[in-house]
């Protein structure tokens, strides 16, 4: 199964825990995309001002060529480029999994994980890795 793995990649500690989920995704036998390893720094700047639709498509097309969406929900709001791909995801008809291990409530109502929108494009919406893995053994 192909996995494209969405989250904010913009400080050092989103990286590394995706990096981190991306190793154990794939040491479960998953094949994994995760948007950072698309394009490089060096070409986003070679890329200049058309950087940001460059990288939309580059993403776009990944999207497109995966089974599953796992979305890191975690944050007050969930972040802009990942409700994105998670829309994006949920109108071609992927399941889209969220993993939200942020203990805050961040939802439209007092039983919501994250807004309504979001939760309600994802098939689960679990609290750590390894419910994350019992999900996906279920494709």
């Amino acid at each position: 199964m192909r996995i494209y793995q969405a989250g904010p990649l913009f400080s050092e500690a989103e990286r590394l825990w995706h990096r981190e989920l991306r190793s154990q995704l794939v040491h479960a036998g998953y094949l994994v995309t995760w948007p950072y390893e698309l394009c490089s720094s060096q070409e986003i700047k070679v890329w200049g001002e058309t950087a940001p639709k460059k990288i939309m498509e580059i993403c776009h097309k990944a999207l497109d060529l995966c089974d599953v969406v796992v979305a890191l929900l975690d944050g007050t709001q969930v972040d802009d480029g990942t409700a994105w791909e998670i829309g994006y995801a949920y109108a071609r008809g992927k399941d889209v999994v969220g993993i939200r291990t942020d203990f805050r409530q961040a939802g439209d109502t007092r039983y919501s994980v994250v807004n309504a929108m979001i939760e309600g494009s994802c098939q689960a919406i679990v609290r750590d890795v390894d419910a994350l893995l019992h999900v996906l053994r279920g494709y």
